[in-house]
């Protein structure tokens, strides 16, 4: 299937270079999974890679949380990343002003030399986002940023009007790849699709095949649902690498994630 087909009016409006190659992974790998590769060991994240590389379409990195970092090593798993098809995608969360945005882009962890996607919040104002790509482009590369328009944690503090304001300023900024949703609730998946509209990406945390509670006031809804509802990426972390099988359970989501955007554009 070419990802003209399997992605319909979402592949014809996106403007994005950075979504089309998603979008044409997802459809080699029929796979619209993230991992969330919580591992705090080097070991861990290539050993993720060699378990479920075949299954998911992108890795959500921390990169601070690795306890034995080494710039050597990260980028020998950066290259493995790529190897295996993989988008890497930074878990930062910036949100400061679009100078030190930049700059925290450099620093000792170079996030702009092997990032392909960043997210960030937008309370400090769109500078963040032009800092951003502005760190991408001093190292000659182009990447993106997901700004946080949902949240899928009890007791957050990003209310509607927040979210609407969100995807106004994020939508007409073209350094914008698309946003984090609220995988938990389709309804305001939905509201929020029509809101974003086709041309941008909506990812999405706080998706599970065994839905309900989870630690520390995560909350899960149903993979396929999400994507019904206008999920583009489901990004799945203890449900794949807390497994006792992660490349079955990666192979689970990956055909519930593909269900979901064939009934979606069937």
């Amino acid at each position: 299937m070419e990802p003209s087909e399997a992605w319909g009016e979402r592949w014809q409006k996106a403007t994005s270079p950075l979504a089309k190659r998603y979008m044409e992974v997802a459809t080699t790998k029929q796979s619209l999974v993230c991992l969330a590769a919580d591992r705090n060991t080097m070991a861990g994240l290539f050993r993720l890679i060699d378990e479920v590389g075949e299954h998911v379409a992108a890795l959500k990195t921390h990169v601070d949380l690795v306890d034995d970092w080494t710039r050597e090593s990260w980028s020998e798993f950066c290259r493995a990343a790529h190897e295996a098809n993989l988008l890497i995608f930074e878990d930062r969360k910036f949100a400061d002003i679009g100078k030190i945005s930049r700059a925290q882009m450099a620093g000792i962890y170079d996030i702009r030399s092997w990032s392909d996607l960043v997210t960030a919040h937008l309370i400090s104002g769109p500078d963040v986002v032009d800092g951003l790509q502005a760190g991408w482009s001093d190292v000659g590369r182009s990447g993106g940023v997901l700004l946080l328009a949902q949240m899928s944690s009890r007791g957050n503090l990003l209310h509607p009007a927040y979210t609407e304001e969100v995807v106004a300023k994020g939508a007409a900024h073209a350094g914008v790849f698309g946003f984090i949703g609220n995988g938990s609730r389709p309804t305001e998946l939905q509201t929020l699709r029509t809101a974003v509209g086709e041309e941008k990406m909506i990812w999405t945390p706080g998706v599970n095949l065994a839905v309900g509670d989870g630690e520390m006031g995560q909350r899960y809804g149903d993979p396929t649902e999400a994507v019904v509802a206008g999920s583009d990426c489901i990004i799945v972390g203890s449900g794949i690498h807390k497994a006792d099988d992660p490349q079955h359970a990666a192979a689970a989501y990956a055909r519930a994630s593909w269900d979901g955007l064939l009934k979606r554009n069937g």
